[in-house]
């Protein structure tokens, strides 16, 4: 048997993690075994449906590596691979599970299937309309023929019991009695989550379903579906929960991140991969950094958890540093050159240089304006920044290094880095001051600000010898009024 997985998201914005993860792990497990692994859209809430969503999860897919074996870009032999498309083959299943009995029309309108729905919630047992469950063929078909709409909801049973073995939470049973009679078909013509993705997933031939733990307890509704059709029941694997904090779950409706967001904040799309892959799954070992590949020889269900995971950003932007800095150079620093502001690109100073300073220095993209923006032009900053209680710098101190900087540094034969720290260490050594009383206020002097992506001697280099002594005179300047 082909292993057949599919993902299906729904095009209402942003791919949020926890989707992206969801694709991720049914890749992997089709890829993992030689099998195909099927993109499918599901637009059947048309009023969520967003412009340009479809379009943002080809990008997205695209963007981390995930290929699909067919799709509604690419085609394959159980399209058309967009619900909406689809219509025609929901109608015919609809009538067919209706002659099965699996089925019934409901011809209740909103207010009354809501007073029905009070009862039963004033009685605490789920929802089944037993008015409409007890038409006759006749007057079902007396109501059609007068064009009242209906929906078709699902004929649950009074008694019993439903049951499937799931891979990660083993064994799952419910009572017939505490299912509800949900709507397959709307009165609009459109299926209903629940009945779309039974029929779909059988049609394609999905072998493996994946989705959410939220799902455990209405995948009952979804197995008596298979039985009613008299379909084979393909492997469920519920995934964890994905937390943003021990008490509160990482939700789409809620604006918590998706890719894009992340992806716009500068993270590397492979890093971003990399975590997700691990909310909800280990591999057995401490390794942590795994590539596409890497991931497809790794996974295995064994690693899956039952608990919740916690979405941490501080442990993604650490995971996404340490992409940035395992990136060739030129990679980088074609990656990088996108973030410097204008004013940088155009500024007289070696772009190149400054993205070696930043390379080792940022863990996420969107850091990059913020710290070169000195790099255009010395801001306007406050002397007190030359105090700093760590170096053992204040005013006093500073001036009397710069003034003694200015002049080591114009005796200066070569104006390199080395030549620079070399010197600026002696002079420290002269002065009879720790070395850091005259390397920050230099770097202050040259730069404005107290943190930088490299050091005075770097930064001195950066500038070159004029505009580095330009840059310390107006330090001077600033400290001697």
């Amino acid at each position: 048997m082909t292993v057949r997985t599919r993902y299906a998201p729904s095009p209402t914005g942003y791919m949020h993690l926890g989707n992206l993860r969801t694709g991720l792990y049914a890749y992997l497990t089709a890829k993992g075994q030689d099998g195909k692994f099927i993109l499918r859209i599901e637009d059947t809430d048309q009023e969520r449906k967003r412009e340009g969503a479809v379009e943002a999860i080809y990008d997205t897919l695209t963007r981390v590596g995930i290929r699909h074996d067919e799709g509604p870009d690419i085609g394959g032999p159980y399209g058309p691979y967009v619900q909406s498309e689809r219509l025609d083959i929901y109608h015919r299943y609809a009538q067919d599970l209706i002659d099965r009995g699996g089925a019934y029309r409901c011809f209740c309108t909103p207010e009354e299937t809501e007073t029905q729905r009070a009862a039963a919630r004033l009685h605490k047992r789920p929802f089944k309309d037993e008015r409409c469950r007890a038409l006759s063929a006749e007057e079902v078909a007396s109501r059609l023929a007068a064009s009242m709409l209906s929906v078709v909801r699902q004929h649950t049973p009074m008694t019993g019991t439903t049951s499937y073995d799931d891979v990660v939470f083993g064994h799952i049973s419910i009572e017939n009695a505490e299912l509800d009679d949900s709507v397959l078909l709307k009165s609009d013509g459109f299926p209903t989550y629940n009945f779309a993705n039974v029929v779909d997933d059988h049609l394609m031939q999905i072998t493996h379903v994946m989705r959410g733990a939220e799902y455990l307890s209405s995948t009952p509704k979804y197995i008596l579906l298979y039985e009613a059709f008299g379909w084979d029941i393909p492997v469920h694997i519920h995934l964890p929960v994905i937390n943003k904090s021990a008490t509160e779950k990482l939700s789409k409706r809620h604006g918590d991140a998706s890719f894009e967001d992340y992806y716009n904040k500068g993270y590397l799309p492979q890093a971003i991969l990399n975590y997700v892959a691990l909310l909800g799954w280990a591999p057995g070992d401490d390794e942590e950094f795994f590539t596409l590949e890497e991931l497809v020889q790794r996974f295995s269900f064994d690693g899956l958890s039952k608990s919740p995971s916690i979405f941490d950003p501080v442990k993604l932007r650490w995971m996404n540093g340490e992409y940035i800095r395992k990136l060739p150079f030129e990679e980088f620093h074609r990656l990088a050159l996108a973030w410097y502001p204008e004013s940088v690109r155009t500024a007289k100073v070696d772009i190149l240089a400054l993205s070696r300073l930043l390379h080792s220095r940022i863990a996420v993209f969107s850091e990059i304006p913020e710290q070169v923006d000195f790099a255009a032009a010395l801001p306007d900053y406050d002397v007190a920044l030359y105090t700093h209680k760590k170096m053992k710098t204040d005013a006093a101190i500073a001036l009397m290094s710069l003034l003694a900087v200015r002049d080591t540094l114009t005796r200066l034969v070569t104006f390199t880095k080395d030549d620079v720290h070399l010197a600026l260490e002696s002079l420290a050594t002269e002065l009879g001051v720790k070395n850091g009383q005259v390397m920050y206020p230099v770097r202050v002097a040259l730069s404005g600000k107290e943190f930088t992506p490299g050091g005075a001697s770097e930064l001195a280099e950066l500038f070159g010898r004029d505009e580095a002594l330009r840059r310390i005179d107006a330090g001077i300047a600033k400290l001697s009024r």
